[in-house]
């Protein structure tokens, strides 16, 4: 039997979010905050801990500095039941990523500095840890620029092990959508865009012809569509899901949140309309807290939320 019910490679670290600031910010000016929050965030992290919290078996690997900061995001990943045994803490100038979220009433700014994320590289995956598993996830391939031009000889191997694959690129910080995606592609057995990211990488300005081009590509294509919850399409099936209506605190995290939701029951075996109710389930529930782990991490609040909101036969199990 697999270790895991997942594995998942990819960035730790630390989301500082500042709420209450105008939405113009004047040079030379002091402003005060209502409220701030300091999590642990990276789309990779965010979905191993929230599929442990639904009740997966997860193996995770990504490099931290040997700071404070990345003792805090390691501890509280542990704490939530992930395996990080096989964690890489770098020493010397290179600290644990950072991300500073100016976050107004619908919209928000993002300043990262991504520090050891970007030198995650393949001598850093133990092969053996991450084929134990019945399932692999990575997550932000645009960031992880010392593993990027590997994914495909990655994806390629753990496929040969028997696992299945899924990919959720995140955005590009540089707007060019190459790096290898196209060849990487060829091995996800689900990818999970949101809609402009799905756009982007096959340069498309209608979503349609976008997931009928990487639907070509991937047995499974899921489309976040934030508001009105989310899409997949299976060869020529087409599966639509509505978003849950809730009181958002914000949406950092929600659609890692979703893909953890979507994966807990994938690895399961339910079909694609439960994967899909389960992912808006849980990306509606992170948006209740702040940051993308906080809402999981409570149990009560979490158990209370699915009780009132799921869906017979499609909320994530506990």
């Amino acid at each position: 039997m697999p270790r895991f019910d997942i594995t998942v490679a990819g960035e730790l670290n630390l989301d500082l979010i500042l709420y209450g600031l105008p939405d113009e910010l004047p040079p030379e000016r002091e402003f005060l905050v209502d409220q701030m929050m300091l999590t642990p965030g990276g789309s990779s992290a965010i979905v191993a801990h929230n599929l442990a919290a639904l009740g997966s078996q997860v193996g995770f690997i990504a490099r931290i500095g040997d700071d404070q900061f990345g003792q805090i995001a390691l501890d509280h990943l542990a704490t939530g039941g992930v395996d990080v045994s096989k964690l890489r803490r770098m020493t010397g100038s290179t600290k644990t990523g950072l991300t500073v979220i100016l976050q107004r009433d619908s919209w928000r700014n993002m300043v990262t500095y991504a520090g050891a994320t970007l030198e995650l590289n393949f001598a850093d995956l133990d092969l053996d840890y991450l084929a134990s598993s019945r399932h692999f996830h990575l997550s932000s391939f645009y960031l992880q620029r010392g593993l990027q031009s590997h994914v495909a000889k990655l994806f390629r191997r753990l496929k040969a092990s028997g696992l299945t694959i899924s990919l959720d690129t995140n955005d590009d910080p540089e707007d060019r959508w190459e790096g290898g995606i196209r060849e990487a592609l060829r091995y996800v057995d689900v990818f999970l865009p949101n809609e402009r990211e799905a756009r982007r990488i096959v340069g498309a300005d209608d979503l349609e012809i976008a997931v009928a081009q990487l639907a070509a590509i991937v047995p499974v294509v899921v489309v976040k569509l934030g508001a009105q919850g989310a899409m997949a399409q299976r060869g020529p099936e087409r599966f639509v899901s509505p978003a849950v209506g809730v009181n958002v605190v914000d949406a950092v995290g929600a659609g890692d949140s979703f893909d953890a939701g979507f994966l807990h029951q994938y690895v399961c075996g339910a079909d694609l309309s439960a994967c899909l109710a389960s992912g808006n389930l849980a990306g509606a529930l992170s948006t209740t807290r702040p940051g993308g782990t906080e809402a999981f991490r409570d149990r009560d609040h979490r158990e209370r939320f699915f009780r009132e909101h799921g869906i017979v036969g499609s909320a994530p199990s506990a």
